[in-house]
């Protein structure tokens, strides 16, 4: 009983040492947080189940990464890709803003850095994880064929050998090869301009979202349009509604957004980017009320993009994070 014991904790923490790189995975896979850990837990499930046939022929790691992309490719045979709003809808000018939902399989999720991110030592590295969940790379991802989608990921974002990928997919080294190319050329296509964020933040990019803070949670529309690109845009998911410019994005701040003013903001990790989350006046209960999980995208010392994920009931617990905030918590 004790050796059965002893080996069944030795084989979780073997399983769970990789639980974070795996939901990094899984969630380039899917473009959702919730399904990318639904996905993790039935890749874990079957590696309990199936342990006994592990023949050790490749490593514990690869072995669970077959699994989680067996997993994912099934999760993916529905065919549903999740987008952004401009990668559904043209922009709306401020005086259309309609705000419409649309359900939430529709769009990418946004997911906390450190559910998806392992702790790498090398800055390099640690920049190449980051920038591969970002955003626009997400949403880029998300155009491909899903085993495109997976050869892409496993050789470029995770550095696989074409040997291991074509073992891992039951397939040829041509065969991979040539999934990338495809690959390659469809992300070239969409032309992709992720910010320009460095990793750490420097110190021009740290002072800008000083100034973002500022002119937010002051509400000063004057200050926040120095700090937007003037081809800046804005997203709120559930809402496909998306705007681009400054004037809009104020302009919408000023009228349909106006319960926004006197905000609190408290900084997160989110996508690799910088966010915050965004607390609005509670006028019921007092204090703050959970609103939003803001990722900024940043470029030339310029905000460029601005995506509020507006479902809090769980983006807010998913980030560890209390839906209000006392009157004095600042």
């Amino acid at each position: 009983m004790s050796e059965g014991t002893a080996t069944t904790t030795d084989l979780d923490v073997r399983l769970e040492k990789h639980r974070v790189e795996l939901t990094g995975y899984c969630y380039r896979m899917l473009g959702s947080s919730f399904e990318a850990e639904d996905a993790v837990q039935d890749t874990m499930v079957r590696a309990w189940r199936s342990y006994d046939k592990f023949e050790g022929r490749s490593s514990i790691r690869s072995w669970l990464y077959r699994i989680a992309t067996n997993v994912c490719l099934d999760m993916l045979n529905a065919g549903n890709r999740r987008a952004r709003p401009m990668d559904l809808t043209g922009p709306s000018p401020l005086a259309q803003a309609a705000l419409t939902p649309r359900p939430d399989n529709t769009w990418l999720e946004p997911v906390p850095d450190a559910r998806v991110l392992p702790t790498i030592s090398d800055p390099a590295e640690a920049a190449v994880a980051k920038e591969s969940v970002r955003l626009a790379f997400m949403a880029a991802l998300q155009q491909l064929p899903p085993k495109q989608r997976a050869v892409l990921i496993l050789r470029e974002v995770l550095a696989w050998k074409a040997s291991e990928v074509a073992e891992l997919l039951g397939t040829t080294v041509a065969s991979v090869n040539s999934a990338l190319q495809r690959a390659r050329a469809t992300l070239a296509e969409r032309e992709s301009t992720p910010g320009a964020v460095s990793d750490p933040l420097d110190e021009e990019q740290q002072k800008l979202l000083e100034r973002y803070v500022a002119a937010f949670e002051g509400y000063d529309m004057t200050a926040l349009t120095a700090l937007l690109h003037e081809d800046a845009i804005m997203t709120m998911p559930p809402f496909d509604l998306w705007l681009r410019g400054p004037g809009d994005i104020t302009g919408f701040m000023t009228t349909l957004g106006a319960s926004c003013a006197g905000s609190r903001l408290l900084p997160v990790s989110v996508n690799g980017l910088p966010g915050f989350a965004h607390y609005k006046p509670d006028p019921e209960k007092g204090g703050f009320g959970a609103w939003a999980i803001q990722a900024l995208e940043i470029s030339d010392g310029r905000i460029t993009g601005f995506h509020c994920f507006l479902d809090t009931e769980r983006w807010f617990p998913l980030f560890g994070l209390p839906l209000q905030l006392e009157a004095e918590a600042h």
